[in-house]
């Protein structure tokens, strides 16, 4: 007797989905500050979780598209299809694709036994399947990583199978609950040989041996099923062992020479990820191209996003962009292992924000009052003008898939627009064209609101402001009002002060205070006069407005003014 997948069968692969993804999350940042191979970028737990919440999200979308259909309506082959195709989409540098492949490797195997219970046998083929799918899309796959683990867990099943064939029998009448234990009993043997897989991969892997450490997308795979199994008991996981993070260390192999981790969708017709491999590995390395004839999803690791893209024209259309920029993350990685900051072993994490918000600045001060506010910053240098790319590799680190960008210049806008139209995530640009008055719209940042509404409030700000500024001229003026050197003050882009600092600031702040109830001072790195003589300029002359200093440290101006 066969038994088709119904309503349980479908509301379990979902629990599994969510318990794999709620335990993966709570250790993410362990298997983060494993991560050294092929680079110690840091992300491998969260390109993990972001491949696992595609998947949820496309159950649930399956779930509640037509409520009116059944799942026996909806069937198998699409489910399965479904859910393959979305862990694509969704995955992101190489720990993320090659899960997509597993999950892509097991969906095959379960739509090729339609109607065919659920049991040992099945998972055993399903998982030999999913190994199988992962190695062959890696073009020089290596031992002692995700792979491995993989096929020695499915080696694992196979074996017991063997020596005892009787194991894998669940009656067909059995009760969802006998299922269930029946399920977890076979995937905690999966659990335990890839226990045993991950521990000997230092010995396969001279990178993991030199790093102290083992493989973090094998170790997060371990970590993905004892959560499935967590799910099917409604009981804590299976104990897992914990691993201290990577030695710091600068590893030897090519790819610490590109700088951004390149990830795209191409979908087409009659697309062959073969094709298109050797002009990929020609701008970069890590290379990888997976998917059907309609859709692919290709990573690499390349100083030229743009020129990866470009491979596809008039193959298919390219979505789904998402860049990183190594060098900084394994910075960021590196500064915070030697800051020895504990691993999380176990404790809730925390749920990243809905929406959040990335700003161009430049000065060290202003850095550390967007990150008071919870703003991820890029470095846009004197001139601000970041590229596109990088701007896409910033959107990237803000942990949030809504993001808005703050782009802070003129010059910085177009380029902003460019990258919120290629990212995958979902990104608007707010309109603040200074680096104050970004600061000001920030505040009205909340994480927890959707992006529509946050952008919303930032531009009610923004309208609310008036802005200044006092720099020193770069040259003499044409119409002889200064010299090079000498203060001017501006009113947004209208020159209407110059002449020595302490009087071109004056003026400026007196006309910016009539009707303002907060008046912010941002000192750039070569101010000419302290706070207490900016204070003392101004006493009496600011009406009922409050006067607010702190450092900003650009270098470009000596202050920057805010009225609200």
């Amino acid at each position: 007797m066969q038994t088709a997948v119904t309503d349980t069968n479908l509301l379990r692969f979902r629990a599994a989905v969510a318990g794999a993804l709620a335990h993966l999350e709570s250790r993410r940042q362990e298997v983060n500050d494993l991560n050294v191979f092929p680079v110690a970028d840091g992300d491998t737990g969260d390109n993990m979780v972001l491949t696992l919440r595609a998947v949820l999200a496309e159950l649930d979308r399956l779930q509640g598209a037509d409520e009116t259909r059944t799942i026996d309506e909806i069937g198998r082959e699409e489910i399965v299809q479904s859910v393959a195709r979305a862990a694509l989409l969704g995955a992101r540098g190489n720990s993320g694709v090659i899960l997509s492949q597993l999950i892509r490797g097991a969906a095959e195997e379960l739509v090729s036994r339609p109607g065919e219970l659920i049991d040992a046998a099945l998972i055993a083929a399903a998982l030999e399947n999913a190994a199988e799918r992962a190695y062959a899309s890696v073009r020089n796959p290596a031992e002692g990583t995700i792979l491995t683990v993989a096929r020695e867990m499915a080696q694992r099943l196979a074996a017991d199978l063997e020596r005892d064939p009787e194991s894998a029998r669940v009656p067909p009448d059995a009760e969802p609950e006998e299922q269930d234990r029946a399920i977890a009993a076979t995937l905690t043997r999966a659990v335990d040989a890839g226990q045993e897989s991950v521990k000997r991969g230092p010995e396969l892997l001279a990178a993991l041996r030199e790093a102290g450490v083992v493989d973090a997308g094998g170790y997060g795979l371990t970590i993905l099923f004892a959560g499935v199994v967590a799910a099917l008991r409604g009981d804590a996981p299976p104990p897992l062992d914990h691993y201290a993070p990577a030695r710091i260390h600068h590893p030897e192999h090519s790819s610490t020479t590109f700088r951004y981790c390149t990830n795209f969708a191409v979908t087409g017709s009659a697309l062959e990820p073969e094709r298109f491999l050797a002009p990929l590995e020609a701008l970069g390395d890590s290379v990888l191209v997976v998917g059907d004839a309609a859709t692919l999803k290709v990573h690499l690791h390349t100083d030229e996003p743009e020129r990866a893209t470009a491979v596809f024209e008039g193959a298919g259309e390219v979505s789904h962009l998402d860049v990183a920029d190594m060098h900084a993350q394994v910075a960021d990685r590196e500064e915070r292992l030697l800051e020895g900051s504990p691993p999380n072993h176990g404790a809730s994490a925390v749920a990243p924000a809905r929406c959040g918000a990335v700003a161009v600045i430049s000065g060290e001060g202003l850095r550390a009052l967007f990150a008071e506010l919870g703003v991820y910053t890029l470095d846009g240098g004197p001139t601000l003008n970041p590229s596109t790319y990088e701007l896409l590799a910033a959107i990237h680190e803000v942990p949030a898939e809504e993001v808005l960008v703050l782009p802070n210049s003129p010059n910085v806008v177009m380029a902003a627009e460019r990258a919120a139209e290629l990212s995958d995530k979902q990104v608007l640009v707010v309109p603040a064209l200074s680096q104050q008055a970004g600061l000001a719209a920030a505040v009205e940042l909340v994480g927890t609101r959707p992006l529509e509404q946050n952008a919303q409030a930032l531009h009610e700000a923004l309208a609310r402001l008036r802005t200044g500024a006092v720099a020193p001229a770069a040259r003499d003026d044409l119409h002889g009002r200064f010299r090079a050197g000498e203060a001017v003050g501006l009113l947004g882009e209208e020159v209407v002060a110059w002449g020595e600092p302490a009087r071109t600031l004056r003026a400026v702040l007196v006309a910016l205070a009539d009707g303002a109830e907060l008046l912010s001072v941002l000192a750039g790195e070569d101010a000419p006069l302290d706070p207490a003589a900016v204070a003392a300029l101004l006493d009496g002359d600011l009406g009922d407005a409050e006067l607010e200093q702190r450092h900003g440290g650009q270098s470009a101006y000596w202050w920057l003014l805010a009225a609200e």
